[in-house]
Parts: C-alpha cells; structure tokens; sequence
C-alpha cells in the first residue's frame, strides 16, 4: 500500500506536546506518513524551556536532501526556525524540490508577547521563507509583526491578514484568540476572507495548539483536500484533542493528539 506524505521542519521537544513531536503523531492520526528534519533540539516540558541546540545548516540540508530524494512530501509543514542560516538553508531546499502545499506556522513571538527569535532572523524569514508558503498560519502577536500593525479587533485581524496575504502572496490564517474573537480563526487570500468558528474549550493544557493546527493542515493539504476544508478538518481535529481533557505535567500541558486513536493496540 502507499500512503500520502507530509514533511515537518521544525525543532524537538523533549516532552513530547509540540515541535516536531507534536507534529508526528498529528499527521499520523490525520492519516499521512510523517518524516522530519529537525532544527534545533531543546530541553523543555510543561513548565517552559531550560536548554536549545541548533543543528549546523549543513545538516539540516542533509535531512532535507535524505527526505526529498527519498520519500517526497505532498506537504511540507514548516515550525519554528530561530537561526538565519537554517532559515535560507530550508528556503534553499524547497525551492531545489519545487516543494508543494507548503504551511508555515511562522513562530517569532510566545502568547505571553515575548519575541523568540531575534530581528535579523525575522528579517531573514520575510525574505527568504514566506514568499514560499501556500499558506501562512500565525497568532495575533505575529500578525502585528508581520502586518507591522496593532490588532485589538476583528476589522483589524482583516486588515491584518490582507496586508499580509498581498506582501508574501499567500493565503493567511490569522488564528484568534489573546481576547479578541475567542476561538474564530480568519483565513484571507485572493482578496476574500472567511471566517471558521470555533468554540472555546475550558481546558488550560494547550502547549503544542499552533504546531498541532498547523500540520493538520498540511496533513489534510497532502491528502488532496482544499485548502478551506484542511482548515476546516483540522479545527475540528484539534477541538478534540483539547476536548478529551488530558492533564500531564505541572505546567501547561500537551493535548491528547490520539484522542479518536482506537483498535486493539490502542487498549
């Protein structure tokens, strides 16, 4: 049998809620075989990040070529990148493979409003990276960044995405929340937008809830859906996983990502 493919390019995380590890078992259960290429490993679990090691460009471009002359992705789902050097290496990348169906969850600055990356990173991000994404996925702070606007509304979110959409020459997802939609999300391309509701789920274990959106939405994309029901589908998804209420760890935990995982094996 053969499966559809997504890609994760993204770093590790050591307590299995986000990154690359999120992204995994994400797209298995949304039916795709996963590959990775990690960049950057971090010591981290609920409670916040202790320790990061970048892998060398060089290297990441060898996971790159071993994945792409090997087991070509239908979708590439792109995570947080902090390093200017990986960040062209990965652009270098796709565009060598002409890679498809391209989501970048375009990680810069954390929901408590602290910037993750630094200027020179961004910069290089906005130059290289997101012209090449078929679609663009970030929260509130990192649609002011991008849009270089304040966003306190969902007139604002629109102008937000809009400019955004029109600069990269993507579709956009500008996911709510941070107080001002609660869980409705706005997708914008060709100069049309549409809003995707969602309800808000009392559950505060949500570290990994950007990383799992996104490559549902890759998953969802390699399998041959469009791009307004891969949003669809992987909203509902998520949903699920905050909904079945898992609870590890002290901090902000992981979701439960193999919430509808059933069979003998799963017992």
């Amino acid at each position: 049998m053969t499966m559809r493919t997504a890609l994760t390019i993204a770093g590790s995380d050591s307590s299995g809620g986000a990154g690359i590890q999120a992204d995994i078992k994400t797209m298995t259960c949304n039916g795709v075989f996963a590959t990775s290429a990690i960049t950057a490993l971090t010591a981290q679990n609920t409670t916040g990040v202790t320790d990061i090691m970048d892998v060398t460009g060089e290297f990441l471009g060898a996971q790159l070529d071993a994945v792409f002359s090997d087991i070509y992705p239908d979708a590439v789902k792109i995570g947080m990148v902090s390093a200017t050097a990986l960040i062209e290496k990965i652009a270098e990348k796709l565009k060598a493979y002409d890679a498809k169906n391209i989501v970048v969850d375009p990680v810069m600055v954390a929901t408590s409003g602290a910037k993750l990356i630094s200027d020179d990173a961004i910069d290089t991000l906005k130059a290289c990276l997101l012209p090449l994404a078929t679609v663009l996925t970030p929260n509130i702070p990192e649609a002011e960044v991008l849009a270089d606007m304040t966003i306190t509304n969902e007139d604002e979110m629109i102008a937000a995405a809009g400019k955004i959409s029109e600069q990269y020459g993507c579709a956009v997802l500008c996911k709510g929340g941070h107080s001002i939609n609660d869980a409705n999300d706005l997708l914008y391309r060709d100069g049309e937008y549409k809003w995707f509701k969602g309800k808000r789920i009392d559950n505060p274990n949500t570290h990994g809830t950007g990383c799992t959106l996104s490559s549902a939405i890759a998953s969802n994309l390699a399998k041959g859906y469009d791009l307004d029901t891969s949003v669809e589908r992987a909203k509902e998804y998520i949903s699920g996983a905050l909904a079945a209420m898992l609870d590890l760890g002290k901090g902000r935990g992981p979701m439960n990502h193999a919430f509808d995982l059933s069979g003998k094996f799963a017992e």
